[in-house]
């Protein structure tokens, strides 16, 4: 009886033992998966960071879900030339925009074509404080702000709460290598980073997890340049013939989230 008693107590524990091994396997390897992650959104940073100039082509969705809980997705697609420390160059167009924007490092000129309208406001700066202020001041977020800035690491990770790597994913025949991250402001998001000597952001998507129906922001990044060439040309605006200009809050249907879709 005795053995049987210790031979129970003894599996028991071995048993206990293989538990704590495998929870503590669990957690180093729950680690080390977090460390990658950072250490390749890192690297992506520090690449973004290097490049003086950049330009690239994108689409994107922006879903929309109803109070009858239709999720919608709104599509559109355009081009940006980034030339560090003070111009931009961005167009989108969608199905109820078509839009320019272009920065010179003083003035934000930004023109609705399809009404032949514009818009200008002075903004002295950089690049940097231009997408902050489109995002803070103006209610016109540029299109992946936030891994467009000198320094992406500090602004994406400023608020995340829960790291993970998620292995490989192909996006247009590219390898990247496919994080996940939460935030304490209810926000989930995801990016897709080239492998290779260019760890450029193929993907990305951002997911509001405390509105119904979790209605997500995604980013597609294509043709991608970057190099003394990539961004070449002239920032300075034009108005086109016959254009009028307007204040910035009268441009019709300019954001991507146009006002036939406005909370009532």
């Amino acid at each position: 009886m005795r053995s049987k008693v210790e031979s129970l107590f003894r599996n028991a524990g071995l048993l206990a033992a293989a538990t704590a091994l495998t929870a503590l396997s669990c957690a180093t390897s729950a680690h080390a998966d977090e460390k990658q992650a950072k250490s390749l959104l890192k690297a992506m940073s520090d690449y973004m960071t290097a490049q003086q100039a950049i330009s690239f082509e994108y689409d994107t969705n922006l879903e929309v879900v109803t109070k009858q809980d239709q999720k919608i997705a709104l599509a559109s697609s355009g081009a940006v030339k980034i030339n560090r420390p003070d111009k931009l160059y961005v167009t989108r167009q969608g199905g109820f925009a078509n839009v320019e924007i272009v920065f010179d490092g003083k003035t934000l000129s930004i023109l609705g074509k399809d009404a032949n309208l514009y818009a200008q406001a002075e903004v002295p700066g950089t690049t940097d404080h231009l997408i902050d202020a489109l995002r803070e001041k103006f209610h016109r977020p540029l299109p992946a702000g936030d891994i467009l800035i000198s320094h992406p690491y500090d602004a994406l990770m400023s608020e995340v709460v829960d790291v993970k790597d998620l292995g490989s994913g192909v996006i247009r025949g590219d390898e990247c290598d496919h994080l996940a991250f939460r935030t304490r402001e209810g926000v989930d998001w995801q990016i897709w980073i080239a492998q290779g000597q260019t760890p450029y952001p193929c993907r990305y998507v951002v997911t509001s997890t405390k509105v119904k129906g979790f209605p997500q922001y995604t980013i597609d990044i294509r043709s991608w340049k970057a190099g003394p060439d990539a961004a070449a040309g002239d920032f300075n605006f034009k108005a086109p013939d016959g254009a009028k200009r307007r204040d910035l809050k009268d441009l019709p249907d300019a954001d991507e989230l146009p006002e036939i879709f406005s909370k009532k």
